[in-house]
């Protein structure tokens, strides 16, 4: 006997996470979004707290006093984030003083209040790389807030390079 699989579920990719649909470059989500669940949260407090006027709950009390505190925490936290990935890998690439090849950008948060800084990880240009730096810059306001740089420690001669530009091919003689 057999049955006819068409009406069965088939499972499938979600349309967002499809490689074959690729439209351009990824833009890192604005920070500044969080905003939008602290005004939901402040209508709750709200809510929570006239509905304690009306039946003098305490349990409504403190839950809006709950959602008053983490909605102003929301709202202290939503950094606009003025320096996208590109611009930060520019500033970076100055900061080091080497050409830069390969590069990774990540975005960090620091204090309290859930600043974002971009970390930003550079080699440079040449093959293997002999340069490598780290460079820490503010998302907000674009200062860079440190940086390192240093001579590459890691071995490529297991990889057939040996830093001397020819791949790790010497002409024979």
């Amino acid at each position: 006997m057999a049955e006819d699989v068409s009406d069965e579920h088939q499972d499938q990719l979600p349309e967002e996470l499809d490689v074959t649909a690729y439209v351009g470059p990824y833009v890192f989500p604005n920070i500044n979004r969080r905003r939008i669940p602290a005004v939901m949260y402040a209508a709750l407090a709200v809510l929570c707290f006239a509905g304690w006027v009306w039946s003098t709950n305490t349990g409504l009390l403190a839950a809006a006093v709950l959602l008053a505190a983490i909605s102003a925490y929301h709202f202290a936290t939503a950094w606009n984030l003025a320096v996208d990935q590109t611009q930060a890998l520019v500033v970076a690439t100055r900061a080091v003083g080497f050409p830069v090849g390969h590069a990774s950008a990540q975005l960090a948060w620091r204090g309290l209040r859930s600043r974002p800084v971009w970390r930003i990880l550079l080699y440079s240009a040449d093959e293997p790389p002999t340069m490598r730096g780290l460079v820490e810059l503010d998302a907000v306001d674009g200062h860079v807030m440190g940086e390192y740089t240093e001579p590459n420690p890691e071995d490529w001669s297991k990889f057939g390079l040996d830093g001397d530009g020819d791949g790790g091919k010497r002409a024979p003689g």
